[in-house]
């Protein structure tokens, strides 16, 4: 139940309607109780006269019973409707506010945190784990209300009835309670490791499908279809054993339902033969009885509830403790001016411990361009994260304007610079919606269209049917892989940045776009500063300075010409490209 403090605020923050509610649960439950007392009270009137003299009698005493009996079950079931519609309607608000409390919590965490966890699992707490304490706050809370209120109600008039009865009928309850207790710690074991189980089918589904064109092309459907029915039945053998514990509660609790009622019967007989209870008291007794037995059936099912709502708070708990790592320390206003500085700076990823980049240093000045270039996993990219400052170096410097990266204010930096990453993202919008992306201000359809240019993507955006507005598949599925890239150029060049980062993003265009696209970029961004990532010479040969990075260090640096007159592992790639052309 620690997990579940967490929510206080939210109950605090609907104090109205769940004060309500349980208003509202007393108003139903004061009814409910009422209809044992008014049926004790004509069975001992009925008892105590001489009975029905005539036809016309017995009619108007069943119109009259009856009339009262269904007032006072309609005013019960009334006021029942408004309980479940305040404490139900008050758990689908702070579901509400907990689902966007977390995917806002989401959002400020690093891209760290994204390397650790899986997708699928991410996905989970925010949808399966919200729902099954969503559970607790509205059913679970209701019931346990109820139970407590019409407990309390009923065991006042059993008492006011015949005290000695109300002890032996209420007996077996203390067992009840007990086996609660012994049964609730197991239960909240099974729940948390179902929910485990729960996040990894999740992740299995999510990334399947994610990845679906590789797993037709590899054929590889049966392997996945067999990881994925493996996890199945671990999830299904941990709620199995979940479904055991909580079938053994509703028979138990009937049972014990059940010896109340006869206790009441029996005992309350011998009790009427003399006279120490009435007839009418032996029949409210049943009627109480038997009212109790759903609220306190329900234990099990409640408990139940609480339990797999406490085991997915804490799963949720987890992730709304975790902080940032990279968080913005100022909220002065930064203007970016354009020179940026690597001074010896080292960084290892600490989810894989690999070091990724060893002593660099460089310059890029305003206006100027510096592309980076070398063998896959060498630090390029990495450089990128650093300069957006999705991770910081573990040792060295970098400074933006000659201030240090770690202390201006990151918010306004990073509007002022645009990424193209390796791995293209767009979303399942349309393709003007995808270039606007990030955009505050709104765009007129020219100026989408005068950066698509600029992007050479233009022309294929116009001969789709819908043009601009038309839908993209999940990750862009509809586009190719150079329409997907030269729309994420599209992108980043609609929000004029000061700073260009671009990582391998011409990769899957021909050369004859690529140059087009470069020129395109020389004239717009002039007197801007960019960095180009790319494994081909002929993207980054007209750079302003050019480094050659090897195993997460700088081996080579310098224009094209001089690189190519050291002679060394850049001018052999150079060469390597030019005889493949």
């Amino acid at each position: 139940m620690k997990s579940l403090k967490y929510l206080n605020k939210y109950l605090w923050k609907y104090k109205w309607l769940f004060l309500t509610g349980i208003i509202f649960t007393i108003v139903s439950n004061y009814f409910g109780v009422k209809m044992p007392i008014y049926v004790k009270e004509t069975v001992d009137e009925l008892m105590g006269s001489q009975g029905l003299n005539t036809f016309n009698d017995a009619l108007l005493l069943s119109l009259k019973v009856g009339g009262i009996y269904l007032g006072l079950s309609l005013l019960k079931g009334f006021f029942l409707f408004l309980m479940r519609q305040t404490i139900i309607i008050m758990s689908r608000h702070i579901e509400f506010d907990l689902k966007n409390e977390i995917f806002t919590h989401y959002q400020s965490l690093d891209a760290g945190f994204y390397k650790k966890n899986a997708v699928g699992d991410l996905m989970n707490r925010i949808s399966e784990d919200v729902g099954l304490v969503r559970m607790y706050l509205g059913p679970g809370i209701m019931y346990s209300i109820n139970l407590i209120v019409l407990s309390t109600m009923i065991i006042v008039q059993m008492i006011q009835i015949s005290p000695v009865l109300t002890f032996y009928v209420l007996l077996p309850l203390p067992i009840m309670s007990f086996l609660i207790y012994q049964v609730s710690t197991q239960m909240n074991k099974l729940s948390k490791k179902t929910q485990e189980e729960q996040s990894k089918l999740s992740s299995i589904a999510q990334e399947t499908f994610s990845g679906i064109r590789v797993m037709k092309t590899y054929l590889a459907t049966d392997t996945r279809n067999a990881l994925f029915s493996e996890a199945a039945d671990n999830y299904k053998n941990r709620s199995m054993k979940l479904v055991v514990v909580n079938a053994l509660f509703l028979p138990t609790m009937l049972f014990l339902i059940g010896a109340s009622t006869l206790i009441a019967i029996y005992l309350g007989g011998l009790m009427s033969y003399k006279n120490e209870i009435s007839l009418g008291g032996i029949v409210a007794f049943i009627f109480f009885v038997n009212n109790l037995t759903w609220p306190f059936a329900s234990i099990g099912w409640v408990t139940s509830i609480v339990q797999r709502a406490a085991a997915s708070q804490q799963r949720i708990n987890e992730f709304l403790s975790v902080e940032a790592e990279i968080k913005n320390h100022n909220e002065n206003p930064f203007i970016y001016k354009g020179d940026l500085n690597f001074k010896n700076v080292s960084f290892t990823y600490k989810n894989t411990g690999i070091q990724a980049l060893k002593n660099i240093s460089f310059t890029l000045l305003k206006g100027k361009t510096l592309a980076i270039v070398g063998l896959t996993g060498s630090g390029k990219t990495s450089i990128l994260e650093l300069i957006t400052r999705q991770f910081d170096c573990d040792t060295g410097e970098i400074t933006i304007d000659g201030e240090s990266l770690k202390s201006i204010n990151l918010n306004d930096y990073r509007k002022q610079v645009a990424v193209v990453p390796q791995d293209v993202f767009l979303f399942s919008d349309s393709i003007a919606n995808n270039i606007t992306f990030g955009v505050s201000n709104e765009l007129k359809l020219e100026e989408i269209e005068q950066f698509a240019k600029l992007a050479h993507v233009h022309h294929n955006i116009i001969e789709f049917p819908d043009k601009y507005d038309t839908l993209l598949g999940e990750r862009g599925v509809n586009l190719s892989g150079g329409q997907k890239q030269r729309i994420s150029i599209a992108r980043a060049l609609i929000r004029k940045p000061k700073l260009l980062l671009l990582d391998d993003c011409l990769s899957a265009v021909d050369t004859e776009t690529e140059e087009i696209i470069l020129k395109n970029l020389h004239s717009e961004r002039s007197g801007n500063s960019t960095v180009i990532v790319s494994h081909r010479i002929s993207t980054i040969r007209h750079a302003d300075y050019i480094l050659y990075l090897e195993k997460g260090e700088i081996t080579e640096q310098g224009t094209h010409e001089q690189l190519l007159g050291i002679n060394g592992k850049y001018a052999e790639m150079f060469h390597k490209q030019l005889e493949n052309k």
